[in-house]
This record gives C-alpha cells, sequence and structure tokens, in this order.
C-alpha cells in the first residue's frame, strides 16, 4: 500500500511539473474547444434558436465544450506514457519499487490535475455567453470535472500502454477522442436524434459526463418547452449522481486495465 501512495504522488507530482514548464501545452488545450464554441455557435445560434426557454444554442453547447476541454486534456495524458517510453524513462519507472497501479493512478490524478485546471478556467466565458456562476456552483462542478477526468485518464493511459510512438499515439486518439465528442450530446440532444444515433451515443461515456456538467449549469430549465435537454435511458431521465455513476465505472474498468496492461510488460 505504501508503493502505490509513493508512486502515485511521484508520478502525479512530475505530471504536474511537466504542465507548469510546458505553457504552450496549456494555450493549445484550449485551441479546439474555443475554435468549435465560436465557429459552431455564432454559426448555428440563429439557425437552432433556443433549445427551451431561456437557453440558447451557445449557451446549451457550453456546458459541452468544458468537458471537451477536459476530455482532450485527460486521454492526451497518455502521451507522456509514450515519450516516457521512448526516451526510456518508463522503463526505469518499470524496475523501480513502485506499485503499478501507484504508477497508473499517478498519471490519471496528475492529468486529472491538470484538466481541472483548464475546465475551471473556461469558466471566464461563462459571463460573456450570458451564463451564470455561482460559488456553490462551482464547488459541484470541480469534483464533477475530476471524475470525468480520472475516467479518461484511465483511457488515454490504457491506450499508450501498447503504443510505441508519440505519432502512432496521436493518430488512435484522435480516432476516439472526435467519435467521444460528437457522439456525446455536445452539439446536439442526444434524446432529439434517429433511433441507431440515439443509441450509439448512450453507450457513449462521456456521453454522462455532458450531461452531468450541463445539468449543473442548466439545472433549472432542464426539461422545459418541446426539448428535454438531459439524457433519458428506457424512459428515465438521469440524475447527476447516475451520469457520474456511469462515469465512475467506466473510469475504474479503464484504470485497472491499464494497471494489468503495465503489469504484463514486467
Amino acid at each position: 500500500m505504501v508503493e502505490v501512495f509513493r508512486a502515485t504522488w511521484v508520478v502525479a507530482y512530475r505530471e504536474l511539473l511537466r504542465f507548469v514548464s510546458e505553457r504552450s501545452r496549456l494555450l493549445s488545450s484550449f485551441a479546439m474547444p474555443l475554435l468549435f464554441l465560436v465557429i459552431f455557435g455564432a454559426g448555428f445560434n440563429r439557425i437552432v434558436g433556443t433549445m427551451t426557454p431561456g437557453v440558447d444554442f451557445i449557451q446549451f453547447i457550453y456546458p459541452g465544450i468544458i468537458a471537451m476541454t477536459v476530455l482532450m486534456t485527460s486521454v492526451m495524458s497518455g502521451l507522456s506514457v509514450v515519450w516516457d517510453r521512448e526516451f526510456g524513462f518508463l522503463k526505469e519507472i518499470l524496475v523501480a519499487p513502485l506499485g503499478r497501479s501507484g504508477i497508473v493512478l499517478g498519471k490519471a490524478l496528475g492529468s486529472a490535475a491538470v484538466a481541472i485546471m483548464q475546465g475551471t478556467i473556461m469558466l471566464i466565458l461563462a459571463p460573456i455567453l450570458g451564463i451564470s456562476i455561482t460559488p456553490m456552483l462551482v464547488i459541484k462542478l470541480i469534483p464533477t470535472l475530476f471524475v470525468i477526468s480520472v475516467s479518461l485518464s484511465g483511457l488515454g493511459v490504457l491506450v499508450a500502454s501498447r503504443m510505441r510512438s508519440q505519432q502512432g499515439f496521436q493518430i488512435i486518439v484522435q480516432l476516439i477522442i472526435m467519435p467521444l465528442i460528437f457522439l456525446s450530446g455536445v452539439f446536439f440532444p442526444v434524446n432529439n436524434v434517429p433511433t441507431w444515433l440515439e443509441v450509439i451515443s448512450k453507450i457513449n461515456p462521456l456521453t454522462y459526463g455532458v450531461d452531468a456538467i450541463r445539468q449543473l449549469f442548466l439545472g433549472g430549465v432542464m426539461g422545459q418547452g418541446s426539448y428535454t435537454i438531459g439524457v433519458t435511458v428506457l424512459g428515465h431521465t438521469m440524475t447527476i449522481f447516475e451520469d457520474i455513476l456511469i462515469v465512475s465505472i467506466f473510469g475504474v474498468v479503464m484504470l485497472l486495465m491499464a494497471a494489468w496492461s503495465f503489469r504484463k510488460q514486467e
């Protein structure tokens, strides 16, 4: 147990130091989410109109953009694993007396801390978009982002555990990230799409992360009017707790699989 805690702390701290030393990484992580927010928001806001009373299209996609920021940062955290493998540092970690579970958890927690910082920075845009921010909302948002980011970091580390080059990892991750984003309800309610698309979207674990964040921001107007913004499964509208539970289960599975994958490399 001591080895697990030590490995977790050492690896997580190293991830934070790497992030602080690479300021370009902070700016690049905001590029795509802001691009989607500006282009899709400006392009479709008048066309789509009001999603539900009091919520326009930009306000609807804004919580999804925060989830997108967390997704990209979390999954891309696996790139550091590939980088460490290429330069031989990963081999040193694996032969050190550190628990494999601690190594994986440290990677996930380190990237989660980074993702939370980036997600909260996105809150600066909220007043500009007409979205009210309260201290209670921020208090609820941070643990929600934490669960989502740790879970998705597990996915990134799992993929990275079997990759041998940074280029190959980036290609695979892009093939994973884009479907996760577009099938998670970031840009449209998943309850109002063709059945086949709805089924695929509700298999996507990020869908429930997006729904949890959206309910935090738009909880007062969820389900009003002709649209039901909250994700419904078998006629049941998911609560924030149920959304987080599904994401947590996914995260536990990913972390366990990543730890198993690292043990196979001993």
